[in-house]
């Protein structure tokens, strides 16, 4: 047991931030895979995946591949060779030009705009639903006039404004990249995320809210854009006899193996996101009176898909804390906490937890980058990271293990 300020007995087991949660059916699918020898890039699997996430989503096509990071890149490709036009073999289809980034994100929403060579220009977040400002996105535009992608994520599954931010793109002439890959299950005015963007993005990586251990989509009302992806995902083979190739391609295809654990999860999508809900809702109602916040949304428009909980400490409330791109260090203060505080405390009692993602211009492979905010000198991405952090949001936690963790939250205000 730990000793004074956070008396908690520890899991026996540790509480992850988000595991798989597993039915049984995917198995089974798994198993038909290996029975009938479909083990590749072809099968039932794939086809089921597909259809299901297409019709979830709301959109006419999805192409599996093998992971969203793939989905990314060539969403962003194809964005750019209709802007741009097809790239030369050696160069990217981005090639000195620049791309508007969500910034508070994990990386693979950004690096697909390195992998074409372009450069990514970050703009800052929103305090209502800590993604892409839409303020600052039309600031943005002022400076680069001459930009026409964007790539913008839904955080932590919290659906952007996204209304707001198609009517700049609009205005300017610009493409959407929807980044829905953390959003699968969100909606926004009644409307699936990842159908929203000029292309849009799911992922089912193995901690999402659906997974197939990897795996991803790419979204589209086009059928030639989707027949574009699924050629492109298969090394760009031509129709021909053999093997002739006269585009650059990627092995970026789903397996069968990995489609039939996606095809298991899809029927559970609703529940996994009600599990989610009442996590978050015994959060806000088991931190009350403490100088804390959840990750916002908006109510009256969206529904996320509540993914990861988050807890916001306020301002006054904050012990001191440095970090470096490394370690970190603070003070225990009565009456205050901070993140790593926090983290510290749910580490010794063997629960799982994790700072905020850092937003990219702090990042220093991305350091040298633009940063664009809606006002000069405000950082509300920054802000957030410093003051942020994930809670254990596994759909499998039981309400008496969450109150062990609003518990020892509690105590690192004391």
């Amino acid at each position: 047991m730990i000793q004074g300020k956070l008396d908690v007995m520890p899991f026996e087991s540790k509480l992850y931030l988000s595991s798989p949660t597993m039915h049984g059916d995917e198995l089974r699918y798994m198993t038909e895979a290996f029975e009938t020898n479909w083990m590749s890039t072809v099968g039932k699997n794939i086809d089921e995946a597909e259809n299901a996430a297409a019709q979830l989503v709301g959109v006419r096509y999805a192409v599996g591949l093998g992971c969203g990071t793939a989905a990314l890149h060539l969403a962003v490709k194809l964005a750019a060779e209709r802007l741009y036009g097809r790239a030369e073999t050696g160069r990217g289809t981005l090639a000195g030009r620049k791309v508007f980034c969500s910034d508070m994100t994990f990386d693979a929403t950004v690096n697909p705009v390195a992998y074409e060579g372009g450069e990514a220009v970050f703009i800052d977040t929103e305090r209502e639903t800590w993604n892409m400002d839409p303020d600052a996105l039309e600031r943005a535009f002022t400076l680069y006039p001459d930009v026409r992608l964007i790539v913008a994520a839904h955080l932590y599954g919290t659906p952007a404004k996204i209304d707001e931010l198609r009517a700049v793109a609009d205005a300017h002439g610009a493409l959407i990249v929807e980044d829905a890959a953390e959003s699968f299950g969100a909606t926004y005015k009644g409307r699936q995320t990842g159908s929203f963007g000029d292309y849009g993005v799911i992922s089912f990586n193995g901690n999402k809210i659906i997974t197939g251990s990897a795996g991803g989509m790419f979204l589209t009302d086009s059928k030639e854009d989707a027949d574009k992806v699924r050629k492109w995902s298969t090394q760009s083979r031509e129709n021909a006899p053999w093997y002739q190739h006269a585009e650059m391609g990627y092995n970026y295809r789903m397996s069968n193996v990995i489609a039939g654990v996606v095809r298991g999860q899809m029927p559970y999508l609703a529940e996994h996101i009600a599990q989610k809900r009442g996590i978050y809702l015994r959060y806000r109602e088991g931190l009350q009176g403490l100088p804390v916040s959840l990750n916002p949304y908006d109510e009256t428009n969206s529904v996320p898909n509540f993914w990861l909980s988050c807890l916001l400490i306020d301002p006054d409330a904050m012990c001191a804390m440095t970090r470096t791109d490394t370690d970190y260090t603070f003070t225990p203060e009565h009456g205050k906490s901070c993140p790593h505080e926090i983290l510290d405390a749910l580490q010794r009692i063997n629960a799982e937890g994790r700072p905020i993602w850092k937003p990219m211009h702090m990042q220093p492979i991305y350091r040298g980058h633009a940063f664009v905010c809606a006002s000069d000198g405000a950082d509300v991405g920054a802000d957030i990271f410093r003051r942020g952090l994930c809670l254990p949001s596994d759909n499998k936690m039981t309400a008496e293990q969450q109150e062990r963790i609003i518990e020892t939250i509690r105590r690192c205000f004391d």
